[in-house]
């Protein structure tokens, strides 16, 4: 007799009907909850497998079983779907494979696989997929995933078999499928027994460069750096243009010579120039390597590929910014204003700053306000207010300095470092002082203020206030190299104290051994001593390192205290051209050449 049931026709229900209804309640499925703090499902497992999807959806289809939808097995899939939304995945996992195993359908099998992973139901994730492979001898998606929960497993030895039968699956794509596979093993700890298993797996396609990238991928997991140069190697040798191959080389070299690794890939451009990924990572490398000038060469050749490449362009404008080709560095920015580009505050903070450097305070002004809130927000306010400052617009520079912009404590910390550092500029050294005083008094152990009121309090002769806090600073980060060179820099400029100054500046040495202003601070305690060739040592260390006029006062005082006064006044003549008005040095100028 005719059912009464609305979803069966003609009394027995097919399977096309019966995936429609299991697509609809199947679902569902997005609504279970994800907890981020936990790893997401089956990711090992189940990512790689989606392009396997992909690749077989077109000749591959489902052996759906004919089968009644009948009331017990509706009740079932909702019992199961609820009890997931519900978050008792165990329920809904053990109710999946019970439907599974009844109604023999492949997609209720996946579903009690991806369940049972998620909720970390190992063994009964396993007895789904398994299922579902009986159900679906023919998916891929479903052999990956049993590849990928034996591995986590560490059930190696149950691997072969799927393994080869996932490759001869794929014969016609093998070496992706290599790679494949080869992802399936991230998250196994034993590194060992993963390198002794792909070593198996990958035997009989010695042949395939994929093969031999896998087995340096696993070699170097494992620590093996000498076994992964000798895989990647011939891996080349296989494929002598392949791109990955050869970054993966390069990464191998980085760690015992950065040189080595970009020398790998200059030769590799020179062979094959059109490797954009490549020149892109050799343009970074340089970077790195603050090789700005051949930097901007490289991003320049990919502008060329690539001219309208967004992240190319900005990485122009901002190296040629460093290089100080202003032109360049603006034509490039402009770009990508009228293109939107996704980061605008950090171009138009460039633009700003362009300005300020040519000169142009207006310019620079309208930038700087055209940053919206956001991460460079309190930065552009900051040196909107410096440009106000250099005008004379002391108050209104100040207003661009409330607290009320900050997001978070450090960005108020550098609101009050950049107010009063425009009150410094202004002459105000005791506004500057006690705004500085008030903001420590708030917060007794903020590293930076602390730093900045001692400096300040020094130009107003309060040493003993200097003294406190940057032992104080001392005590809290006892790495602050800046902490121990300034405390040992102030006793060597009153000219006390000085084998304690010589210690404190030495062990800021330590920390910061190439840092220039330290460098110079050594020298100036060694001439307070007598010692002037030590001193003219620091000091032309200092120097090299950073033509500032402070440091080229000290150096022109020891080579003319030397007696080598035409040094000394080259020195300082080129440096007041450099930086005219600087009060040290003019004032030092002013001593010895009046």
């Amino acid at each position: 007799m005719p059912s009464t049931n609305p979803f069966v026709v003609s009394g027995v229900f097919r399977s096309a009907s019966f995936a429609v209804t299991c697509a609809v309640l199947l679902g569902a499925c997005a609504q279970f909850p994800v907890d981020r703090a936990q790893p997401e499902p089956a990711k090992a497992a189940t990512v790689e497998p989606e392009k396997a999807v992909r690749r077989e959806a077109p000749a591959h289809v489902e052996p759906l079983p004919n089968q009644d939808l009948t009331p017990q097995i509706l009740y079932q899939l909702l019992l199961a779907e609820i009890a997931g939304q519900r978050g008792n995945m165990g329920l809904s996992a053990s109710a999946y494979l019970d439907l599974a195993k009844k109604t023999r359908d492949p997609r209720i099998a996946r579903r009690a696989a991806e369940v049972a992973h998620y909720s970390r139901q190992n063994d009964a994730a396993l007895e789904a997929v398994r299922l579902w492979l009986e159900f679906d001898p023919e998916s891929s998606q479903a052999r990956y995933m049993l590849i990928g929960l034996l591995a986590q497993a560490n059930r190696f030895d149950e691997l072969q078999p799927q393994v080869a039968a996932i490759l001869e699956q794929e014969r016609d794509d093998r070496g992706e499928a290599l790679l494949r596979l080869g992802r399936v093993f991230n998250r196994n700890t034993d590194r060992a027994a993963v390198l002794a298993t792909i070593d198996r797996m990958t035997d009989p396609y010695l042949d395939l460069p994929e093969a031999r990238m896998l087995r340096a991928q696993a070699a170097q997991s494992a620590g093996s750096a000498d076994r992964a140069m000798t895989e990647i190697d011939a891996a080349l040798v296989l494929k002598p243009d392949w791109d990955q191959a050869l970054l993966f080389k390069a990464q191998l070299q980085q760690k015992d010579s950065p040189a080595a690794a970009m020398e790998t890939i200059r030769q590799y451009l020179v062979k094959y120039p059109q490797a954009k990924d490549v020149r892109l990572q050799y343009a970074r490398s340089l970077v790195g390597e603050k090789r700005y000038k051949d930097a901007r060469v490289e991003f320049q050749k990919l502008l060329t590929d690539f001219p309208d490449n967004q992240e190319v362009i900005f990485a122009v404008g901002a190296l040629s910014y460093q290089l100080n080709d202003y032109t360049l560095a603006e034509s490039n920015f402009r770009k990508l204003i009228d293109g939107e580009f996704a980061d605008s505050s950090s171009v138009r903070l460039y633009l700003g700053q362009i300005a300020e450097n040519q000169k142009r305070p207006d310019d620079a002004i309208g930038w700087y306000a055209s940053v919206p809130p956001g991460e460079q927000y309190v930065s552009a306010q900051i040196r909107l207010a410096n440009v106000l400052g250099q005008q004379g617009k002391l108050e209104e520079a100040r207003s661009h300095l409330q607290p009320s912009i900050a997001s978070n404590s450090r960005e108020r910390v550098q609101l009050t470092l950049a107010e009063a550092q425009l009150l410094r500029e202004a002459g105000r050294t005791q506004d500057a002082y006690d705004l500085l005083n008030k903001s420590v008094a708030s917060q007794p152990n903020q590293p930076d203020l602390l730093y900045e009121s001692a400096l300040v309090a020094e130009k107003l002769g309060r040493s003993e206030v200097l003294e406190t806090n940057l032992r104080k600073l001392i005590q809290i980060k006892p790495d602050h190299a800046h902490a121990y060179n300034a405390l040992g820099y102030s006793f060597a400029e009153r000219n006390e104290r000085l084998d304690e100054a010589q210690s404190l500046v030495a062990m800021a040495l330590q920390l910061a051994p190439e840092d220039p202003f330290i460098l110079d601070s050594m020298g100036w305690v060694l001439y307070r001593k007598g010692d002037l060739q030590g001193a003219l040592e620091y000091l032309n260390r200092a120097y090299t390192l950073r033509a500032d006029p402070e440091i080229a006062a000290h150096l022109g005082e020891v080579l003319w205290m030397i007696g080598r006064r035409d040094d000394a006044t080259k020195t300082w003549r080129e440096a007041a051209k450099a930086n005219p008005g600087n009060e040290v040095l003019s004032a030092v100028i002013k001593r010895f050449l009046p």
